[in-house]
């Protein structure tokens, strides 16, 4: 089956280690907590608000292991008062877990997004 996975992570600042270290945080979290690999994940769409331009997240993924999977960066719509320097991620993914067993991953300050869900 192909399931989706969101995820969240506020990040230090607009600063590339800051981005990179939160994102590699962010994926190595949602893919222990789902028993993935890389195998298993068919693309990963990253997204950052509008104040995060010093690096593309992707390259967290990249420098993990996802070597062969689509990777695609874009910006949030820039809403007032939305939580800044988020970087977020709908990674797709092949599993036979069902949908109520997936883990959505929200850490540090992006938790706030989704108490629901956040663990």
């Amino acid at each position: 089956m192909v399931r989706a996975i969101r995820g969240a992570v506020q990040v230090d600042g607009n600063d590339r280690d800051a981005i990179l270290a939160g994102t590699t945080e962010l994926v190595t979290e949602v893919m222990g907590r789902n028993n993935l690999t890389t195998d298993d994940v068919i693309s990963v769409i990253f997204t950052c608000t509008p104040d995060l331009t010093a690096e593309f997240p992707a390259l967290a993924a990249r420098k993990l292991g996802f070597h062969d999977v689509p990777l695609l960066c874009a910006t949030e719509i820039d809403v007032p008062g939305a939580l800044p320097r988020v970087v977020r991620l709908m990674a797709h993914v092949q599993t036979d877990r069902p949908r109520q067993e997936i883990q959505h991953v929200y850490l540090r300050g992006a938790a706030a997004l989704r108490v629901d869900i956040a663990q």
